[in-house]
């Protein structure tokens, strides 16, 4: 009995050391039986389309969790895990993702970054739209705030694929596709671009309609600057095609008789009724100005800066208002140059000469009516009369050859005294001035070119 006890206490040390090599056989195989099991169940799932997948082996069971995008998906897939060899039990975890009722989607942009917010129907689907959006603001923030969702509309893809393009198109707004509706609000970037997205939208597929466009377009901008010291004047911003473009600057050319005009407008869409009527009398009154700015926004003129002397600034505003058509304002903020230093006579006549070199006094054909665009010229005269405040000033008129030699003198006289009358209303002194009209009889070229007539078309200033 002794022995059968000596032998039993033997088995059962031996029975402790097999558990214990079954224990360590089991610890060092268990690993990687789950990790084999692990990658043959993902390798099962590589054509799936799901989302937020985990597996979790236990042995030879699998916990099995993923958001799917449809019932028969997301069968489909446990089907496929279930199918793997070596698989003994699968628990399934999945569950569909949320249905989005109704299906919105929307992409904004601020001054900062572009935000892509609401439902997207695919992983896929999602980051297409935000590789789409990063190329469109390439250089800008792109925020992926997207979730997942069923519910997609038929097309979601190719529309708002479509809407990711006009992103760039906008200086702020949001745009947002509920369902087949789209909605958009904000300020175009540039003059042409709210025609431009209205004119993509017209590209939505059939049952895709726009139920708000309420994008606005920037400030329709003209600007001309008057640098005195650089002797220029910088037209900037836009005009509405070429036509209006030619026309502008011809005038500018004209009325700013003695600086270089630098042309760097561009024609676009956008401009506001009566633009070129607004803006033509506009640069007239930059004209007169010393030094000065003029921007057109919209249907608003501003006007700033110098006048040569007192009297022109209630002038100015004054035309100003009243060449503007219907429905313009005008804010004019002038003041007036610092009176320039008297001269002597010689110097006076030095002055007009310089400025009757650069240009003429012009007239309405056969008419003693002075046309417009010679507002900046007279004004500069003017300034110059009143540093010569003892001279007596002749205003002599002159004309070509053709026509009646007693017309011509009438009404080269009539000229030389309009230019009188401009120069009094002015507020100098009438008794300084003497008006006299001499026809064609002092010709200062031939009268056998057009450039002769031309030039001998003129009114004088002489220092008597």
């Amino acid at each position: 009995m002794r022995g059968l006890f000596r032998s039993s206490g033997k088995w059962w040390r031996g029975a402790i050391i097999l558990c214990a090599l079954w224990a360590i056989a089991a610890w060092i195989t268990t690993p990687a039986v789950e990790a084999d099991v692990a990658e043959r169940a993902a390798a099962a799932l590589k054509n799936t389309v799901l989302d937020k997948t985990r597996l979790t082996p236990s042995g030879r069971d699998v916990t099995f969790s993923a958001d799917a995008f449809s019932e028969e998906g997301r069968r489909s897939a446990v089907a496929a895990v279930e199918a793997v060899p070596g698989i003994r039990q699968v628990v399934d975890q999945t569950r569909l993702v949320p249905q989005a009722t109704p299906f919105v989607w929307s992409i904004e942009r601020d001054v900062v970054r572009v935000t892509l917010g609401g439902s997207a129907p695919l992983p896929a689907s999602r980051a297409r739209l935000a590789d789409a959006a990063r190329a469109e603001v390439s250089g800008v923030e792109v925020a992926d705030r997207m979730t997942l969702a069923r519910g997609a509309p038929s097309r979601f893809d190719a529309v708002a694929l479509l809407l990711v393009d006009q992103i760039g198109k906008l200086k702020e707004g949001k745009i947002t596709l509920s369902d087949t509706k789209v909605s958009l609000t904000g300020m175009a970037r540039d003059l042409g671009g709210r025609e431009a997205i209205a004119a993509a939208l017209r590209n939505l597929p059939e049952g895709y309609s726009v139920a708000e466009n309420d994008i606005k377009a920037p400030p329709y901008v003209f600007q001309a600057n008057k640098d005195p010291v650089a002797s220029t004047v910088t037209l900037t911003g836009y005009v509405p095609d070429n036509a209006v473009h030619a026309a502008l600057a011809a005038a500018a050319g004209q009325k700013f008789f003695s600086e270089k005009v630098v042309d760097n407008l561009k024609a676009s869409i956008g401009a506001p009724q009566g633009f070129a009527t607004a803006v033509a009398p506009a640069l007239g009154a930059l004209s007169r100005l010393s030094t000065g700015t003029l921007v057109v926004s919209d249907r608003e003129v501003k006007l700033s800066g110098d006048a040569l002397f007192e009297a022109a600034v209630s002038q100015i505003r004054g035309e100003l208002n009243k060449d503007m058509p219907q429905g313009w304002t005008v804010k004019a903020d002038l003041s007036v140059k610092p009176a320039a230093s008297p001269v002597d006579a010689t110097v006076c006549q030095q002055l007009f000469n310089e400025l009757l070199a650069k240009s003429t006094v012009r007239f309405e054909p056969s008419s003693a009516t002075i046309d417009k665009d010679s507002a900046g010229l007279l004004d500069r005269l003017i300034e110059t009369a009143l540093r010569c405040p003892g001279a007596v000033i002749e205003v002599s008129g002159h004309t070509d050859s053709d026509g009646e030699a007693g017309f011509n003198k009438a009404l080269s006289e009539k000229r030389a005294k309009a230019v009188v009358d401009y120069m009094v209303k002015a507020g100098l002194p009438p008794e300084r001035f003497q008006a006299f009209g001499y026809g064609g009889t002092i010709p200062l070229a031939g009268n056998d070119t057009e450039a002769g007539k031309a030039k001998n078309r003129r009114i004088d200033f002489v220092i008597r």
